[in-house]
């Protein structure tokens, strides 16, 4: 299947800084692609260039398999970290307004409007100015305006930011219905939490190049460090004497229930661990420990 959005050998700099160098990336439809990076590592800058808001300085954008212009504008909606709602019009007339510079007539708008802002129980808000709404709330209006005209290519940059937790959780699966409903999402943030609760492929971008691509999976399993835990009712003892040539062990406890914590050894398998062990004792949980999204961040960086 064709890359909604492919961009080859990007560059782009500012005043003698490098925002961008070489930068390859292939977002595949219909998924989350989460890109990720540190502040300065050139993100923005890459979502500018694929908004046509500025250009490379070398390189090329495709979107769904031409070089990107300004017909594809229409079918990509962007809610910038920035937010940047008109504070002295009502609620209701400004989302109109955005919504019909999108394509929208304006009956159209006004009843897909009406829709999401019941939804998202602000429907009492729209002859409200924007300066009286809470941040939150403005920024329900503006991801409501990003995804009205429902655009095939959505980028969301830090939706977050500023959202209390439950609304947090209903803008993550709005996200998650847009994607269910066809829509490609690209998803930029710090928050590491919600890259592994929603994304299913991620880049990571540091000081201009791109230093990690893969599922999240796939990234998972590539920093994964052979480390476990293991809690077993038997003779600890025993236990420890079996495992001491495949492990090394970080941590034990001897109790009702036994736990061991360790690394294997290399050259030996958890299979051949378990194998060596369950003749003698019996195993009540065995946990291969994987590192989180937030270790793999600060890892990569660090590496890079």
């Amino acid at each position: 299947m064709t890359p909604i959005l492919e961009t080859n050998e990007v560059c782009k700099q500012y005043d003698g800084h490098t925002a961008l160098d070489s930068v390859s990336l292939k977002v595949p439809q219909g998924i989350v692609f989460g890109l990720l990076g540190p502040n300065g590592a050139g993100k923005t800058t890459l979502i500018r260039i694929i908004n046509q808001i500025t250009a490379p300085d070398s390189g090329t954008v495709l979107f769904d398999g031409h070089p990107i212009g300004p017909d594809d504008i229409s079918k990509i909606g962007y809610m910038p970290e920035e937010r940047g709602l008109y504070k002295k019009m009502k609620v209701g007339e400004q989302a109109v307004y955005l919504a019909q510079l999108k394509g929208l007539t304006k009956a159209d708008a006004t009843r897909r409007l009406k829709e999401w802002f019941d939804k998202f129980e602000i429907g009492g808000w729209w002859n409200r100015k924007v300066e009286e709404l809470s941040k939150g709330m403005q920024q329900k209006v503006q991801f409501i305006t990003t995804v009205l005209h429902e655009p095939r290519l959505l980028i969301f940059d830090e939706p977050f930011s500023g959202f209390d937790p439950i609304n947090a959780n209903l803008l993550k699966q709005e996200i998650l219905n847009l994607k269910d409903n066809g829509a490609t999402i690209i998803f930029s943030t710090h928050n590491m939490a919600s890259v592994e609760e929603i994304c299913d492929h991620i880049a990571l971008i540091n000081k201009s190049r791109k230093v990690l691509d893969g599922t999240v999976g796939e990234i998972r399993q590539q920093f994964k460090l052979n480390l476990f835990e293991l809690n077993y009712i038997g003779e600890h003892s025993r236990a420890m004497q079996l495992i001491e040539p495949m492990v090394v062990v970080k941590d034990d406890e001897s109790g009702a229930v036994n736990r061991i914590s360790g690394e294997m050894k290399p050259g030996f398998t958890y299979n051949q661990l378990l194998a060596a062990l369950l003749p003698e004792v019996q195993i009540t949980q065995f946990n291969e420990l994987i590192p989180n999204m937030n270790d793999i961040f600060i890892k990569a960086v660090g590496n890079s």
